[in-house]
């Protein structure tokens, strides 16, 4: 995918003012923020431009304010993006109209500063031609660093690329480089595993995945309605019985694809859903009529790993169980300990995305091993699925 990087940038950045979508909508305990990682990650754009000499003025949405919302405010995210970044970060109470524009005009080269909250103005949302054009007076150069975000058309994260001269970010490009090894023009074979609760939240994605992966392993809850479409009583386990036509037409599209798609031979049941719940491993034809699935079962991992040792790329969107509670989160550790083993080794790209997947990985203790780990909820979910991102696709169209 072409799009311009800040390696294209001079050296020299004296006298522009960068306007840089990055994601600073991070987790807050009482008025701290408690988890600093969207914040780490803006950290090597912002350090660029402003080393260079450019004024940098961070946009950003804060939650989902309706209007101006004080308890929204990005103001106390400034002192924590200032630690991680390790300069003195400003505070601007506005990201458009005159009272940023004088704020702006003060700043001098290599400061930074944070604008408020984007979501304040109607006009971002609806990605209104009037605020693209008031926050572009703001700056000489725009820079989308908020891959997270580049699933929506708003005026911070799509507008303003049309009317600036563009670019990606380091945290954008690393996305779209790693997402371009994993599905975009991947070393063969690959596999993907998708997880989760519900086949109706990923339709989508299994539908675009069929036709692009040669080994599709599906885990969690969704296993089970294809399970049940195969004509497997899965008892009281969660399953979307009125999803089975549809599982089977996915099923049948993997076939006609060439994709070989893997369900779980055995399985690890339950009577309660509780941590440290007696559980056994049953095959899937000796499920109880009274007891729930609540993981895959260790045959089955073991040869899930297997497949992993024949592919090359390895895509991972979802869990295998129920991971947040002991002992049904054995079949996602092990696997993702598998994974991180192989790329450690190199040979295998491994790319995973989706704030459970995250979670998982996180759990398994395995994340800094996958070759890329996205933060990326909603915008990684849209790239899995075949979507064209708004955000991405201007950078697209600017380069």
């Amino acid at each position: 995918m072409a799009f311009r990087t800040l390696d294209e940038l001079p050296m020299d950045l004296r006298g522009q003012r960068a306007l840089v979508r990055a994601d600073l909508n991070v987790p807050m305990v009482d008025g701290r923020v408690s988890d600093a990682t969207r914040l780490s990650a803006a950290v090597a754009t912002i350090a660029t431009l402003a080393d260079r000499g450019a004024v940098v003025l961070v946009l950003s949405h804060f939650g989902r304010p309706k209007g101006v919302d004080p308890a929204l405010s990005l103001r106390p995210v400034v002192a924590a993006l200032g630690e991680v970044l390790g300069r003195p970060v400003a505070f601007v109470a506005d990201c458009a109209g005159a009272e940023a524009e004088a704020a702006v005009a003060a700043m001098a080269p290599g400061d930074v500063a944070v604008l408020e909250n984007t979501r304040f103005h109607a006009g971002e949302e609806a990605n209104d031609p009037a605020l693209v054009a008031a926050m572009a007076r703001l700056g000489t150069l725009y820079v989308n660093d908020a891959f997270s975000a580049a699933h929506r058309a708003h005026a911070s994260t799509e507008g303003l690329a049309h009317v600036l001269p563009a670019y990606a970010g380091r945290t954008m490009q690393a996305e779209l480089s790693a997402l371009q090894r994993a599905l975009g023009a991947p070393e063969r074979p690959v596999a993907a595993v998708v997880g989760g609760a519900k086949v109706s939240s990923k339709l989508d994605v299994l539908r675009n995945l069929v036709g692009k992966v040669d080994h599709l392993i599906i885990g969690g809850g969704m296993a089970n309605t294809f399970l049940a479409a195969r004509g497997v009583d899965v008892g009281k386990s969660l399953c979307e019985h009125e999803l089975g036509e549809t599982a089977r037409e996915i099923l049948a599209r993997a076939d006609a694809a060439g994709c070989t798609v893997h369900l779980p031979y055995d399985v690890v049941v339950a009577r309660a859903f509780r941590a440290q719940a007696p559980s056994e491993v049953v095959n899937i034809h000796e499920i109880p009529a009274d007891a729930m699935v609540l993981d895959i079962g260790p045959d089955a991992v073991e040869a899930l790993g297997d497949v992993l040792k024949t592919c090359t790329t390895l895509v991972w969107n979802g869990p295998l169980g129920a991971f947040e509670i002991e002992p049904f989160d054995r079949a996602t550790v092990a696997l993702a300990r598998t994974a991180a083993a192989l790329t450690e080794d190199g040979g295998l790209v491994s790319v995973a995305g989706g704030g459970d997947t995250v979670a998982a990985l996180n759990h398994a203790g395995v994340a800094e091993a996958f070759t890329f780990v996205s933060t990326a909820g909603g915008a990684f979910l849209e790239w899995m699925e075949g979507k064209t991102l708004p955000g991405v696709e201007a950078l697209r169209q600017a380069a």
